[in-house]
């Protein structure tokens, strides 16, 4: 192969693994800060479940209220507990700036997750909004 031909497919290779890591998987909800704030706001509406997958240092020093942290890495060993994640109820995931949200969305999804939305943009867009 020419040089030329090697860099063009590295290229393709490169594109399509970061085009994996940003486009949200299918079926999952891309939502905003704002409506993040209207179902924390009338819990009684939105009976969701909220999981931040930051690693806890990260969530120790700043979290919205009401998400519980359970970190990307041991996501996959929690989805398969019942008792952690409840199937009949939509969940809410929160990363840093949403990449790693649409992953673990992709995780529980595999797990057999239907209803699942991603904070879009994470927590860093969540700051100007509190």
């Amino acid at each position: 192969m020419h040089i030329l031909q090697v860099t063009f497919v590295m290229s393709l290779i490169f594109g399509g693994i970061v085009l994996w890591e940003i486009i949200p998987p299918r079926g999952v909800a891309q939502i905003t800060v704002i409506e993040l704030k209207k179902m924390l706001k009338d819990r009684t509406e939105y009976d969701y479940q909220y999981i931040d997958v930051r690693n806890a240092e990260e969530f120790n020093r700043m979290h919205v209220y009401g998400f519980k942290n359970i970190p990307l890495i041991e996501l996959k060993k929690k989805a398969e507990k019942v008792e952690a994640l409840s199937k009949d109820k939509k969940i809410v995931v929160m990363s840093q700036k949403g990449i790693n949200g649409n992953e673990a969305c992709r995780i529980l999804k595999k797990r057999g997750f239907t209803n699942l939305a991603n904070v879009r943009g994470g927590f860093i867009t969540w700051e100007p909004h509190k």
